[in-house]
């Protein structure tokens, strides 16, 4: 067996399933689970029939690559979202099976088997980007983002010897859990630090669909880049997916796109991964890839989801902003664990400690304290879930 399999450590939900080993949920409550970051609304009516008009498709065998109409609406998509001068569909984008699976098959692409490597990454993170890294040979670097940062990582805090020694970076924007935006400056300090010591920057911007303000999207990756005036984006992949955008999680479709070079090599890696997307499933992204109405109409649930949970909780909890994403990440009067444990075992609202989702670093664990509330259910729901916090809360 491949020894570096013993290296990862247990995912966060197997975590919480031995932290509430032993206890239950209220007898006469039902159970509300925010827990997860599962888009529970519905998909949109012009996807699933694109992709039930298409099962005949099942007949043929899909191109690695994905087929020109999908990567031109990709490129179509992000071009106008991030007003980029230019993206090539044929050599600087290419359709994944969701954000994931391609977070971590790029540091497989990417990363070199030498001792040393290091992948750096945010810190609470996706426990992809540790997996990834591990299996690839490489440690992590982890970049603290709490209050003391704004929950932003800081090209700054990584040393020179690290630097040197990193392939690749992991970005996330907005981030999970906190929902911080990285702004095109802080991007663009990134974007010198890896062209300065030749690292890939990989910007995970699956959340970047979902934000409070209509008329002010987060900027991304490659928007950065164009903004100073890196055209070919040299060094840069920015991922996107339809999950969370377009509330088809189980279509495990996204994409990749940034420098030509590394698609490239990219795509040579998946040719032998074995990671196409079936045709109907291709066929199904482009029609979501080319409409934005139901896009606008999901962030104004969610938009009307946060601000009823936000009455509830902030007169008891010290709620977060998040500037995009679905996560509430406030910092709770007990410790993390102890919190989700009893929240469960008193209340029947199952939530994740925030210290699951990071590893202690400079002598701390960011997430420590806090907990990760995922406000994907129906609003009837979450706002029930956030009356029984706040019902909890006070009798601490």
């Amino acid at each position: 067996m491949n020894p570096e399999l013993d290296l990862l450590k247990p995912y966060p939900f197997e975590r919480l399933a031995k932290l509430l080993d032993g206890v239950a949920p209220p007898d006469h409550q039902r159970l509300l689970k925010l827990s997860i970051g599962e888009p529970q609304h519905a998909p949109p009516a012009i996807v699933v029939e694109a992709l039930t008009d298409n099962l005949d498709l099942l007949a043929k065998y899909p191109s690695t690559r994905g087929e020109l109409d999908l990567r031109a609406a990709q490129a179509r998509w992000l071009s106008k979202r991030h007003a980029l001068p230019s993206l090539d569909p044929d050599t600087q984008v290419l359709p994944v099976n969701g954000t994931r699976e391609a977070l971590f098959a790029i540091a497989q692409t990417c990363v070199g088997h030498g001792q040393g490597a290091l992948v750096g990454s945010p810190n609470p993170f996706y426990q992809i980007y540790e997996g990834a890294a591990l299996l690839a040979g490489a440690q992590t670097v982890l970049l603290n983002t709490d209050e003391d940062t704004n929950f932003l990582p800081d090209p700054d805090a990584v040393s020179d010897h690290d630097w040197k020694a990193m392939q690749l970076l992991y970005l996330c924007s907005p981030g999970n859990p906190s929902g911080a935006i990285m702004d095109k400056q802080l991007l663009q300090r990134f974007i010198e630090k890896a062209l300065e010591h030749d690292v890939v920057l990989v910007s995970d911007e699956c959340y970047s669909e979902i934000y409070p303000d209509e008329a002010a999207p987060p900027t991304g990756l490659l928007a950065a880049c164009a903004a100073m005036g890196l055209d070919d984006y040299r060094n840069c992949i920015s991922m996107h997916s339809l999950s969370k955008r377009s509330n088809l999680p189980g279509l495990r479709s996204g994409f990749a796109a940034g420098d030509a070079k590394i698609i490239a090599e990219f795509l040579r890696y998946r040719g032998y991964h074995g990671s196409a997307m079936p045709p109907h499933h291709q066929l199904a992204s482009t029609v979501a890839w080319n409409d934005e109405a139901h896009v606008r109409n999901n962030r104004a649930l969610y938009r009307e989801k946060f601000a009823a949970v936000r009455e509830i909780l902030e007169p008891v909890l010290a709620l977060n902003s998040p500037g995009g994403g679905f996560y509430l990440w406030p910092r709770v009067p007990i410790d993390d664990e102890t919190f989700t444990r009893r929240l469960f075992a008193e209340a029947g609202v199952l939530v994740l400690p925030g210290s699951y989702l990071s590893h202690e670093a400079n002598a701390k664990n960011p997430g420590s304290g806090r907990i990760r509330m995922a406000l994907v259910a129906e609003q009837e729901d979450c706002v029930e879930a956030a009356q029984r916090i706040a019902s909890f809360v006070r009798t601490l």
